[in-house]
C-alpha cells in the first residue's frame, strides 16, 4: 500500500509541474508579534432530539469561549512560530438527559457543571511548505474535527502542507491523541496512531480535485476521492457536477465496533460510497440533486470510539445532515433548495430545506445477523443563519436548524431511531488582535 500511496501523489505532482511555481509565502514573513493574531468565539448552544417510540429524549444547553492564538513567522529561510487553541465551558440548566456529544460526564455518569480543555502547538516553515506540531483542529476528508457541536474535536500529532507547485496542495501528518467534543482527557479517545495523507490540485478554475488516505492503526485503512466541476452559464448562473467517494478496508480488531456488519467476526469488512451531485445556481437560488451509495458488507462505519479516529464529522458527502444516510447496501436520494436573501434587502440570511430518502438498507442484530434486507429512513431538513453584516456585532450569528427523521421498524435501533432534533448555535466572535 506504500507504493499504491508514493505512486498516488507523484502522479499528481507531475500533472502539476506544467504550471508555475508560487511566491513564496515565508519571504513575506513580518515577524513573530507583528503577524500574530488573537480571537475568541463566544458560543451559546442548544441541541434537543425528541425521540419516539419509547427512547429518552436528548438535550443539551450550554456556554462556552473559544480562544485561538497565532503567532507571526520569525523572518529568514525558515520561520518559526507558535500557536494554541482552547475553550471554557459551563452548561445551562441541568443537562440530564445530555448524550449528544455536547457535554461530557464524569465516572459517575453526571454533566460537568463546567470544563476546559485545549492545548499548544509550534510551527516552522520553509518556503510554502508548513510543519505543526501539537494541537489541532483538522479539517480532512477522512480525518475531519467534530465543529458541530459546543467545542471543537481536538488531534494532537504533526501535520505537513506543501503548496510549492501553483495548484497543488500536498499534505501529510500522524496523530497519535484524539478528544472529542464532550470528553475532558487529552487523549480520552485511546487512539494508537492515524497516518494521514493527500493531495488537492486544481486543475483550472472550473475543475478541482482532491485524493486523501489514512490508516488508523488496528482499526481501518479508508480513501477518499473528489472530482468536482463548475460550468459557468449566462446571466452569472452556473452547474456544479461533483463526484465523492470513500473506500474502507477494517481491521479485524475493529470489527466489533461496527454497527451494522453482515457475517461473522472473523470475516474481512469493507465499505464503499459514493455520491453524485449536480447544483444550479442563478442569482440568489440554487437546487442540488444528489445521489449517494453504499456497498460492501458494513455500512460507512465511523466516529465508533475507542481507537477509531476518523473524526466525529468525516463524512464529506452530499446527503449528510441528521442522519448521513449510510446505511448497509443503502442507497439515497436528496433534493435540496438554498435562498440568498441578499437581493431582497436582507444581507446576511440564509435558507436551506432538504428532502433525503433512504431504501435498501440490510438492518442487522447485534450480533451481525441480518434481519431485514429492504429498510428505509428519510429526513427532512432546514436550516436558518443569520449573519450581522456591519456594526459593533459585526459577524455574529445566529443558526437555527430542524430536523424530522424517520425510519421503518427493523432500523430503529440500528441507528438513530425516529427523532425530532432542535439545534440553535448563537457565535460571537472577538477579535484579541
Amino acid at each position: 500500500m506504500l507504493n499504491a500511496k508514493k505512486l498516488t501523489l507523484a502522479v499528481l505532482v507531475q500533472a502539476a509541474l506544467i504550471s508555475t511555481a508560487v511566491a513564496s509565502e515565508q519571504s513575506e514573513a513580518k515577524g513573530f508579534v507583528e503577524d500574530a493574531e488573537g480571537s475568541v468565539l463566544f458560543r451559546t448552544g442548544f441541541i434537543h432530539r425528541d425521540k419516539t417510540n419509547g427512547v429518552k429524549d436528548q438535550s443539551s444547553y450550554a456556554q462556552t469561549a473559544i480562544v485561538q492564538l497565532e503567532s507571526g513567522y520569525t523572518q529568514g529561510t525558515v520561520g518559526v512560530g507558535v500557536g494554541a487553541v482552547g475553550d471554557w465551558s459551563f452548561k445551562l440548566g441541568s443537562n440530564n438527559n445530555s448524550a449528544n456529544n455536547m457535554i461530557p460526564r464524569d465516572n459517575n455518569g453526571e454533566p460537568y457543571d463546567q470544563w476546559a480543555r485545549g492545548g499548544v502547538n509550534v510551527k516552522a516553515r520553509i518556503s510554502n511548505t508548513e510543519v505543526r506540531y501539537g494541537t489541532q483542529v483538522l479539517d480532512l476528508p477522512v480525518l475531519a474535527s467534530n465543529t458541530a457541536r459546543l467545542v471543537p474535536e481536538y488531534f494532537t500529532g504533526v501535520l505537513a502542507t506543501s503548496r510549492e507547485i501553483n495548484g497543488l496542495e500536498l499534505t501529510a501528518g500522524k496523530f497519535t491523541k484524539n478528544q472529542f467534543s464532550d470528553q475532558i482527557a487529552t487523549d480520552q479517545n485511546d487512539l494508537d496512531r492515524a497516518i494521514v495523507w493527500g493531495a488537492r490540485y486544481q486543475v483550472n478554475d472550473q475543475l478541482n480535485t482532491a485524493y486523501f488516505g489514512v490508516d488508523n492503526k488496528d482499526r481501518l485503512e479508508r480513501h477518499y476521492a473528489n472530482v468536482n466541476y463548475k460550468l459557468p452559464l449566462a446571466n452569472q448562473s452556473s452547474l456544479t457536477f461533483d463526484f465523492s467517494g470513500y473506500h474502507t478496508d477494517w481491521d479485524r480488531e475493529a470489527n466489533g465496533r461496527l454497527y451494522s456488519h453482515i457475517g461473522s467476526a472473523d470475516d474481512k469488512f469493507q465499505n464503499s460510497i459514493w455520491a453524485i451531485s449536480t447544483a444550479y445556481n442563478t442569482g440568489p437560488h440554487n437546487i442540488m440533486v444528489a445521489y449517494q451509495q453504499n456497498t460492501g458488507n458494513t455500512g460507512y462505519d465511523y466516529n465508533l470510539g475507542a481507537g477509531v479516529a476518523d473524526g466525529g464529522q468525516t463524512i464529506y458527502m452530499p446527503n449528510s445532515y441528521l442522519s448521513d444516510f449510510i446505511g448497509n447496501d443503502e442507497k439515497s436520494v436528496q433534493l435540496q433548495y438554498s435562498l440568498n436573501f441578499d437581493q431582497y434587502g436582507v444581507p446576511g440570511l440564509n435558507w436551506t430545506s432538504a428532502f433525503v430518502y433512504g431504501w435498501d438498507i440490510k438492518a442487522t442484530d447485534n450480533v451481525g445477523n441480518m434481519i431485514s434486507d429492504n429498510e428505509h429512513e428519510r429526513e427532512f431538513f432546514n436550516q436558518v443563519k443569520y449573519t450581522v453584516q456591519s456594526g459593533f456585532a459585526k459577524d455574529a450569528s445566529l443558526r437555527v436548524r430542524h430536523s424530522y427523521y424517520r425510519a421503518s421498524d427493523d432500523y430503529q435501533n440500528n441507528y438513530i431511531g425516529d427523532t425530532n432534533e432542535w439545534r440553535l448555535f448563537l457565535d460571537i466572535p472577538v477579535k484579541l488582535f
